[in-house]
């Protein structure tokens, strides 16, 4: 009889507890969509393949960008010792 007194107080805080997640999760919309998730795993490697290819061109142009900085580095260094060597007045 003793071991009501605790399975009572148990039995009401886990339902209000239950009570409370299923509030939340209509209030955060999380029964809006049901088709979604069904449907996304039909046009998962769509999706993937697109936002590769996105991801490659974006990889190649930074390092398009990165090949030209430096052809830019190595030029003005080029410049910097070419002006150096002409101009005998120029100290350091």
């Amino acid at each position: 009889m003793g071991v009501i007194y605790i399975l009572i107080p148990v039995a009401i805080i886990l339902s209000a507890i239950g009570i409370y997640l299923f509030f939340w999760a209509v209030k955060t919309e999380q029964f809006e969509d049901l088709e979604k998730q069904g449907m996304s795993i039909l046009f998962d490697d769509i999706d993937n393949s697109e936002t590769k290819n996105t991801q490659d061109k974006e990889d190649d142009t930074l390092k398009n960008e990165q090949s030209l900085h430096q052809v830019n580095n190595k030029n003005s260094v080029q410049q910097v010792k070419h002006n150096s060597q002409a101009d005998p007045t120029n100290s350091k």
